[in-house]
């Protein structure tokens, strides 16, 4: 079930959290629609250089943000995959989008070029919070944007929570948390506040500005979320990821299954036939390498048997299925107990892995320090 990944490098401003690659396009709209021309025309490029038996079974738009893109550019992204691909209706599209930045008639061309699935990222419903993440859109217009996308038609729809941000309280949380789910969205991604070095939230620790949440409390928010969700009928699914019964991201879960996909635009990661890889993160380099007939990659690796083995059994374990010792032996050639046996029996004797027949997992006490599991197990 291989995927296809697009990263579209664009953002209105940068989030203070964010370190993915990206940048703000231009204020002149004609600036702006010439700097998105020229990442489609690499885009087109660097699809008709993927392997002609290359045919995916997903496709994920991500960023950056997608919708901050004009409407023709949106619809002619999804051209170039529908020409590059002659996708059938009905395959799992799925698009990034922050409230703020859809209109109707981005809306109707996201819908009309086949994607079937929004990620909509809400972060909070608390405007202080939302101005303090750097985010553009306010509480009011995340409902709107969700409602505009439902009255279109999209019945799979996915909303971002951040917990852990400093000052907030656990009811705080809790009203966020009630909020989105009044809205009934079909996904629902939650994630800790992560400072990475090089962003605005890092410069502002570094000066003191910044007291980060005790770990014991952002285990209590984590919890307090997943409880909730569990009762609200939801599956949790992967650390992260809850979901309605059958709404499960298919594209995510075929790269934590350690399946094949390609990911294109600057920055863009894929994974094919056993090599793994990375696209430059610079589209003035991303743009001009297709354009010389090179591959726009910062690097290429193949993995030891066993190394792959071991980035298999992290990626398994972050489902909440966990990963099976006879499947796991049939795809990597390797035991479980064999790839980090001394790290498996401490985490099982600490009850943050636990084993049901021949099957290993993650235990709820396990799901929120999985990070320190998954350090040791490489």
């Amino acid at each position: 079930m291989p995927g296809l990944y697009v990263h579209v490098p664009f953002c209105e401003r940068k989030c203070a959290y964010c370190d993915f690659y990206s940048l703000a396009l231009p204020e002149s709209a004609a600036a702006a629609a010439d700097l998105a021309e020229r990442y489609l025309d690499a885009l087109e490029r660097e699809l008709y250089g993927l392997p002609a038996e290359f045919v995916p079974d997903t496709v994920y738009v991500g960023g950056g943000t997608p919708t901050v893109l004009r409407a023709e550019a949106l619809a002619r992204l999804a051209d170039l995959v529908h020409r590059r691909f002659r996708l059938p209706a009905g395959r799992e599209w799925s698009c990034e989008a922050n409230p703020g930045t859809l209109t109707a008639e981005k809306v109707a061309r996201l819908r009309a070029g086949g994607v079937n699935r929004v990620s909509l990222g809400v972060q909070s419903l608390d405007d202080r919070q939302l101005a303090w993440l750097g985010r553009r859109h306010t509480a009011r217009q995340a409902a709107d944007s969700f409602q505009t996308l439902r009255a279109a038609g999209f019945d799979n729809l996915s909303v971002d929570l951040i917990y852990a941000l400093p000052g907030i309280t656990r009811g705080e949380l809790a009203r966020d948390l009630e909020g989105l789910l009044a809205w009934q969205p079909e996904h629902v991604s939650v994630y800790a506040l992560s400072v990475e070095p090089g962003t605005p939230l890092a410069a502002r620790r570094a000066r003191g500005d910044l007291v980060e949440m005790a770990g014991e409390e952002q285990a209590e928010q984590y919890h307090l979320i997943r409880r909730r969700l569990l009762a609200a009928g939801y599956e949790q699914y992967e650390i992260s990821n809850f979901a309605r019964p059958g709404r499960a991201c298919r594209h995510n879960l075929n790269c934590w299954d350690g399946g094949d996909y390609f990911g294109c635009g600057p920055a863009a990661h894929s994974h094919w036939l056993g090599c793994r890889s990375a696209n430059v993160s610079d589209l003035e380099s991303y743009a001009a390498s297709p354009a010389a007939g090179r591959l726009p990659r910062a690097f290429t690796e193949c993995l030891e048997a066993e190394a792959k083995a071991r980035e298999t059994l992290i990626l398994n374990l972050r489902r909440t299925a966990g990963v099976e010792a006879a499947a796991f032996r049939r795809q990597t050639g390797f035991g479980l107990e064999t790839r980090g046996g001394a790290a498996l029996a401490r985490a099982l004797a600490l009850v943050l892995l636990e084993r049901h027949g021949d099957r290993l997992r993650l235990s709820a006490a396990g799901l929120f320090v999985s990070d320190a599991i998954f350090a040791e197990l490489v």
